[in-house]
């Protein structure tokens, strides 16, 4: 009888374990849980997309750094995302910065790996990060964009995303990634770690001294002129916010340094050396760029006859506020952001791109639902090419 109830009383037991382990309150959302759409073409929004990779933009080659610097990549647009990257970038470039820099220690450890022993595990883990992105129960885009709509649409908050609330969401998170990578190189050009960079610490990217680069090459850029515009308070040292402005001087609001970009600008299309821009040197340098800004996201068409020089001396003479035939550095302080296009001009195109491509009835403005019935527009960055035939919750 005591064997019986014993048997009795385990049985019980099991019973409710299963019981509570199956229970509503204690399992994950899956897949059937999530809010489901169907899209235009016919599909349901939480099956059949393509898996998320999170990128890598970071390299020490002297020539993908030139790339990059001419290039200009999308910040993510869910922060989150960019968060991860950040923090996976930075450990590469942990990893990248040791092994240059301390060889001695890298060729042991590589030695060490040679010979059988596992690499730290910090290093593989974050290498695998994308992993997070393709769980669908800690992330999916649909919740994702649920989570973000709000956040974007705050002026005014009327359930719609404008363009101008896009620009500001693509500025503030394009800003947020710059100043995180000009921290990281403060730490590396501040040789006595007091929080500064002095002129005499600073050292400029080797790809900048070779005339191969055709950028910065026998200009003031990373010169003591440069950096000494960007010293706002004329303290003979760089914080952070200068620093910054010293990197990235297109975005700056030092009137000095703006003074500064504009004779950069005065210099290298002054090819008769004369310290200003006549006409030709205008027609041939500057002209295309001022012309390509203005018809940025412009249907450009109604330019196909304006090829000749007049509308050339047309906007030259706008410009030549004196009227003496050259461009000073003074006089080309209303065009600088054109001919140096700031991160508000490319969180614009951003803006535009997103629109044009979300924006299902072509108001000009979101809401959630396109938002949601769109998601490859707001994550393509990070949609790998692989997997297509594979069909995932995660989105």
């Amino acid at each position: 009888m005591g064997n019986l109830s014993v048997i009795l009383y385990i049985t019980i037991a099991i019973a409710l374990l299963l019981l509570i382990s199956y229970s509503p309150s204690n399992r994950r959302p899956s897949s059937d849980d999530l809010p489901t759409t169907t899209t235009r073409h016919g599909y349901r929004r939480h099956g059949h997309h393509r898996r998320l990779k999170l990128r890598s933009n970071f390299s020490f080659s002297d020539k993908q750094q030139l790339q990059q610097q001419q290039h200009h990549e999308p910040v993510p647009f869910d922060p989150l995302v960019a968060d991860m990257e950040r923090k996976r970038e930075d450990k590469e470039w942990e990893k990248m910065y040791f092994e240059q820099h301390h060889k001695e220690f890298a060729e042991s450890a590589s030695a060490t790996e040679a010979q059988g022993h596992q690499p730290q595990p910090e290093w593989e883990d974050f290498m695998d990060a994308e992993d997070y992105l393709n769980d669908e129960e800690r992330f999916n885009v649909t919740l994702r964009l649920y989570s973000l709509f709000p956040k974007i649409d705050v002026a005014p908050e009327d359930g719609f995303v404008s363009e101008e609330e896009l620009i500001e969401w693509n500025l503030e998170l394009s800003r947020t990634e710059v100043l995180h990578r000009t921290q990281r190189e403060l730490e590396v050009q501040d040789k006595n770690h007091d929080g500064f960079v002095s002129f005499a610490e600073y050292e400029p990217p080797s790809w900048s001294k070779s005339s191969d680069s055709n950028f910065g090459y026998d200009m003031g850029w990373w010169k003591e002129e440069h950096f000494n515009a960007s010293d706002m308070d004329g303290d003979g040292l760089l914080n952070l916010t200068e620093f910054n402005d010293f990197l990235h001087p297109a975005d700056t609001k030092n009137p000095k340094l703006l003074e500064w970009l504009c004779q950069e600008e005065i210099r290298e299309r002054d090819t008769d050396k004369d310290g200003k821009v006549n006409f030709n040197e205008f027609f041939h340098g500057l002209f295309d760029l001022v012309r390509n800004y203005d018809d940025e996201g412009h249907n450009s068409s109604s330019h196909l006859d304006d090829s000749g020089e007049a509308p050339a001396r047309k906007l030259f003479s706008q410009i030549d506020k004196d009227a003496d035939g050259f461009l000073s550095g003074t006089e080309l302080l209303p065009i600088i952001g054109k001919l140096q296009p700031s991160e508000r001009y490319y969180a614009k195109q951003q803006a535009d791109y997103i629109i044009s491509q979300a924006d299902t009835d072509k108001d000009g403005r979101l809401t959630l639902t396109e938002m949601v019935d769109n998601p490859y527009v707001f994550y393509s960055a990070i949609f790998s090419d692989e997997d297509d035939y594979e069909y995932h919750d995660e989105l």
